[in-house]
C-alpha cells in the first residue's frame, strides 16, 4: 500500500523586510522626529528673522520695561526694546556658533583621533599627550583667560570654544578608532597597499559614524553654552545680538531684581529646547546603531497565540 502524504496548507510566511538605512530608522524614530522639528523650527526663524523683524533689533521701540502684550508679545526690556525680535534675532548668532563649533571641534577630533590610532607608536604617544594637556586645563578659566585676552567678535568666540572643546571629542574618538583599527579587512587594506588616508577615510571612518554623530551634536550643545556662558559674563561681544548677550544685558539691567521675567525667559528657554532637541537626536542616533537599544516589535497574532 502507498500511503499518501498529505500536505498540510502552512500559513505564508512573512516577506523579509531589508535592512532600514541609517537615514530612515532616524525618521522613523520619535525622538529624533521631534528633536529635527524643534531643530527645524529654529532654523527657519533664524534664516526668517530679518524678514520676520526687518531692521535693528536693538533699536528702541517702545516704552521702557512693558509687560508681554498683543503689541509686544514677550514685552520689551529696560531699554524699550521689543523682546521677541532680540529672541529671534539671537538664534541667528547662537546657532550659527553652535554649528561651526560643533563641526570644527568634531573634524579636529576626527583627524586626531584617527591619525593617533592608526599610526600609533610616537604618533599616538604625541597626540595623546597634547589631548591629555588640554583636557587637565580647566575649562572654564581657560576660557576666560582666552575670552579676556584677545580681541572681542564673534571670530574670538569661535576660535576660543574650538580650541578649549576639541580634546574630549578626540579621546573618544581614538578609543573607537582603535577598536576598529585591530579588525581584520583594515588589515587586509594595508596589506593590499593602500594608502594610510584612504584605509583611515574610507574602511575606519564609515565605521564611526554613529559615535561621530554624537560626538558632533555634544559638541553643538557645548558650543552654544558655552557662547552663552562666555558673553553673559560679559566676555563676548557684547554689540551683537545673541541669545548669551541677550541674558547679560538683563542681568546688567536689573531684570531679575525688577521681576521682569519675559526679558531673560525667552532666550533661556530657546538654549534649553535647542539643547533638548539635539539631546534627543543623539538618543535617537543610539537607539538606532545599536541592536541592544532597538524596541522589537512583536506581531499581533504572536501575542495572540502566547495568550492562549
Amino acid at each position: 500500500m502507498t500511503t499518501a502524504i498529505l500536505k498540510q496548507p502552512t500559513e505564508p510566511t512573512a516577506a523579509r523586510k531589508p535592512n532600514r538605512s541609517f537615514v530612515h530608522g532616524l525618521i522613523t524614530n520619535k525622538k529624533a522626529l521631534v528633536g529635527m522639528i524643534v531643530m527645524l523650527v529654529f532654523i527657519a526663524f533664524a534664516l526668517l528673522a530679518p524678514v520676520l523683524f526687518p531692521g535693528d533689533p536693538s533699536r528702541i521701540t517702545a516704552m521702557a520695561s512693558l509687560e508681554p502684550s498683543p503689541e509686544h508679545w514677550l514685552g520689551t526690556t529696560a531699554k524699550g526694546q521689543d523682546v521677541l525680535a532680540l529672541t529671534v534675532h539671537g538664534s541667528r548668532s547662537s546657532l550659527f556658533v553652535g554649528l561651526t563649533v560643533g563641526f570644527a571641534s568634531t573634524f579636529i577630533g576626527i583627524l586626531v583621533g584617527l591619525a593617533s590610532a592608526y599610526f600609533g607608536k610616537f604618533i599616538d604617544e604625541a597626540l595623546s599627550l597634547v589631548t591629555n594637556v588640554f583636557l587637565l586645563l580647566p575649562g572654564l578659566p581657560l576660557l576666560v583667560i582666552l575670552a579676556a585676552f584677545l580681541p572681542p567678535g564673534l571670530g574670538t568666540v569661535i576660535l576660543v570654544l574650538v580650541v578649549t572643546g576639541w580634546a574630549g571629542s578626540a579621546r573618544v574618538l581614538r578609543s573607537q578608532a582603535l577598536s576598529i583599527r585591530s579588525k581584520d579587512f583594515v588589515a587586509a587594506a594595508v596589506v593590499s597597499g593602500e594608502r594610510a588616508g584612504r584605509i583611515m577615510f574610507r574602511e575606519i571612518l564609515p565605521n564611526m559614524a554613529s559615535i561621530v554623530m554624537g560626538t558632533l551634536l555634544g559638541c553643538v550643545i557645548y558650543g552654544i553654552g558655552a557662547q552663552a556662558g562666555l558673553e553673559f559674563l560679559g566676555l563676548g561681544d557684547v554689540s551683537t545680538v545673541s541669545w548669551g548677550n541677550n541674558l547679560f544685558w538683563a542681568g546688567n539691567e536689573g531684570a531679575l531684581l525688577t521681576g521682569s521675567w519675559w526679558v531673560f525667559v525667552p532666550s533661556g528657554v530657546c538654549i534649553a529646547l535647542v539643547a533638548f532637541a539635539l539631546a534627543l537626536i543623539n538618543y535617537a542616533v543610539d537607539e538606532v546603531t545599536n541592536p541592544r537599544l532597538r524596541k522589537i516589535k512583536t506581531p499581533k497574532n504572536t501575542e495572540r497565540s502566547a495568550a492562549k
